[in-house]
């Protein structure tokens, strides 16, 4: 269907969207602690990710981010998605996925250090700022959930917000 047909135009609200990768080991999870001379979240931990090109289904560019940001490959599934609210047109869509990553250790890159982090250790990192959020609500996750659908915003004193739809 032609982008006529389906009402895009510059006046709706639109995403940009992103895909953000959690795989685990255990009761570790891979995360990359961003490098100091890093454009955003300098020296700060996140999980794996990055846009989705164009062509690409979400599940193909989150398989690509993880194998040229880490080397790995894993069984990936879809764990939820998050619409953050930048206050402007467009926002970003990010689509989270999670996948256990049993054998193969992961590639150094320019992006920082990758580095397989106890669940319990992360609220102490200096993390991106929603990161402990997203990771409790994936750990709390049991096999078979439907993914959990959010919403990111900051409020009128700059504090970040993160809304679960129930």
């Amino acid at each position: 269907m032609p982008a006529s047909d389906q009402g895009v135009t510059r006046d709706r609200y639109m995403l940009i969207p992103r895909v953000l990768i959690f795989v685990t080991r255990g009761t570790r999870v891979l995360l990359l602690h961003g490098a100091a001379d890093k454009r955003l979240w300098a020296d700060r931990y996140n999980g794996l990710g990055g846009h989705v090109e164009p062509g690409e289904d979400l599940l193909t560019a989150a398989r690509r981010e993880l194998l040229e940001e880490a080397g790995l490959v894993a069984d990936l599934s879809l764990c939820g998605t998050l619409i953050v609210d930048t206050g402007d047109n467009p926002g970003i869509g990010i689509f989270v996925f999670t996948g256990e990553c049993a054998q193969g250790e992961p590639i150094p890159s320019a992006e920082g250090t990758l580095e397989w982090v106890a669940w319990d250790a992360v609220p102490s990192l200096p993390c991106v700022e929603d990161l402990p959020m997203l990771l409790g609500k994936i750990q709390a996750m049991r096999r078979g959930d439907p993914p959990f659908a959010a919403r990111s915003y900051y409020d009128g004193n700059g504090h970040l917000i993160v809304e679960y739809s129930r």
